[in-house]
């Protein structure tokens, strides 16, 4: 059992107090720690404007001993981390000004996390240390007080739970940490600890099919998504969705005024198409993001989330720029249901991807912590597509979508190309495009999927054209995704395809009933993940730089 003290840092009456008991003149510290749970609840005497809040305790990781480091969001690469490895992010740079903290940590964590320190780690939600196959597991049973952080400081052997409770002013009795415990095997703990909460279920297990971003990008109309909706037929018994990706809408964020010139006779026409070969239809929206262009960032600054000085805050670097709406305005509110209520009922999608959701909780406002902010954010998402569409989130913190979406993005965008080119080399942010970390957090992240949603490693490749990777590659990149992935993509036109290509895409759409006995690195590139498959004990062993691997001696 971890013995926990508590540490805060608050104002009252604009006079900042530092204090590490459980009562004071300010408030009264419900402190109550077991073998299973970690609860702290606090009770304020006056008004407490929060600064820092940690439970921290003594923890020296041993030689062997990992510590999992769970990324911010659904992009952010994981780690298993060795006392003497470093997370790498963007540094100072976040630090600079308001410009250089917003543009180079706009989708991360970088300006209110730290980073780029050997032996200093942080993971959200929950985490875990791993001694081989035993596991001591902690996780947060609600993020909706702020986001819960477990920090390991090697130097200091210092374990902590952190809440990011910035942006908040607490009155009333609040319960800031509420956190399960439990030791065992892998698949053990994350049963019980995922069991814990009373979540939604998803209302699907698995999806295979098709999406229109990697071999297109914005570049998309009419005719190309027919062509390939049609090329699909030669795999038709293998697939169960057909989703249209970003570059339909005129503008981000103008999301009923699909481009006229790419898609002259309107998307509920081709979602009826879709539905005609018998597919579930998907589109991608991001529901929060406003180009700069856009009509609605334009004709209503009003509806922005602004900065400390009154100027619209960039919500991501994409399409030129874009702004984000805070959902908590009463009009951009009404603005997103009714687009929504198109979407899901007039044109008829059955499942909505949902993109760039961070972005509506960067900044604490409203009297309210990021996390708050999230969880409700996701809460009026759900609202606005209704119980009986799917959601696939991407660009999300996990812990404020369990029990919310259907399925969910576990790892950052694929890229055309394997290796890392020269852009990738000059970029420390950890959300990235780049299969390489996709792949990591598809096998590192495998404790999601079935659990609180299906998880999406993203799409696989199987096509010669427009791509940078060998044959070993993209099959590698396929067998994983169906090893550990249920919701599987492909960006191809199948009706490319030859008779080898089609059997093999078949292949990996099969849902894969492999029994995951294990999953990690043996060295700092090399994978060992081993299995059991059609009642043989597998071995799957890959350098995760070059993609070289074992895979054609036991497909």
């Amino acid at each position: 059992m971890f013995n926990f003290n508590p540490y805060i840092k608050y104002k009252v009456n604009g006079t900042t107090y530092e204090n590490s008991k459980t009562e004071c003149d300010h408030y009264v510290l419900d402190l109550e720690v077991s073998e299973n749970a970690v609860k702290c609840v606090l009770k304020p005497k006056a008004p407490m404007e929060m600064l820092e809040f940690k439970l921290n305790a003594t923890k020296t990781l041993e030689k062997n001993e990992v510590f999992f480091a769970n990324g911010f969001q659904s992009w952010t690469k994981c780690y298993e981390c060795h006392a003497d490895d470093k997370i790498t992010g963007l540094g100072k740079i976040t630090h600079m000004n308001n410009f250089t903290k917003f543009f180079a940590g706009v989708q991360g964590d970088y300006h209110f996390a730290q980073y780029d320190k050997v032996g200093s780690f942080h993971s959200y939600t929950y985490t875990y240390f791993r001694n081989g196959e035993d596991l001591v597991l902690f996780g947060s049973r609600s993020e909706r007080e702020g986001y819960t952080l477990f920090e390991l400081e090697c130097s200091e052997n210092r374990f902590s739970i952190a809440k990011d409770i910035v942006g908040c002013t607490l009155e009333n009795e609040t319960t800031l940490v509420d956190v399960v415990c439990f030791s065992g095997k892998y698949d053990d703990v994350f049963d019980k600890y995922f069991g814990s909460m009373d979540l939604r279920k998803p209302k699907i297990d698995y999806l295979s099919g098709y999406t229109s971003w990697y071999n297109y990008y914005q570049k998309i109309n009419e005719d190309i998504i027919l062509r390939d909706l049609d090329g699909l037929d030669r795999a038709k018994d293998s697939v169960s969705i057909f989703q249209i990706d970003d570059g339909y809408e005129t503008f981000v964020g103008d999301w009923l005024d699909p481009n006229p010139a790419k898609f002259p006779n309107g998307m509920k026409y081709v979602a009826d198409k879709i539905h005609d070969k018998g597919y579930l239809a998907g589109i991608w929206i991001a529901p929060f993001s406003a180009q700069r262009v856009s009509r609605v960032a334009k004709e209503h600054p009003d509806w922005l989330i602004k900065d400390e000085k009154g100027k619209p805050l960039l919500g991501c670097q994409g399409w030129g720029g874009a702004y984000t709406l805070d959902f908590y305005h009463p009009e951009a509110r009404e603005y997103i249901k009714n687009f929504f209520n198109v979407i899901v009922n007039e044109w008829g999608f059955d499942m909505v991807k949902l993109d760039f959701l961070y972005s509506e909780a960067m900044l604490p406002r409203h009297g309210k912590t990021r996390g708050t902010i999230m969880c409700e954010a996701m809460d009026f998402l759900r609202e606005c597509v209704g119980e009986d569409k799917l959601i696939l989130g991407c660009g999300v913190p996990l812990g404020p979508s369990f029990g919310v979406v259907d399925a969910c993005r576990i790892g950052c965008d694929v890229s055309p190309h394997f290796e890392f080119n020269f852009i990738d080399k000059l970029l420390l942010n950890m959300e990235i495009v780049n299969t390489r970390h996709a792949i990591n957090n598809t096998f590192l992240r495998r404790h999601l999927d079935q659990r609180v949603f299906c998880n999406d490693p993203d799409v696989f490749f199987l096509r010669d054209n427009n791509l940078k990777f060998t044959k070993d590659q993209k099959l590698l990149l396929a067998k994983v995704n169906n090893l550990f992935g249920s919701v599987l993509f492909v960006s191809d036109n199948a009706g490319d395809y030859d008779d080898e290509t089609t059997e093999y895409l078949k292949l990996f759409f099969k849902r894969s009933e492999a029994e995951i006995l294990s999953a990690e690195y043996v060295t700092k590139e090399d994978v060992k993940i081993c299995y059991i498959e059609d009642g043989k004990k597998k071995t799957l062993r890959f350098n995760i730089r070059t993609g070289k691997s074992n895979l054609k001696n036991i497909l």
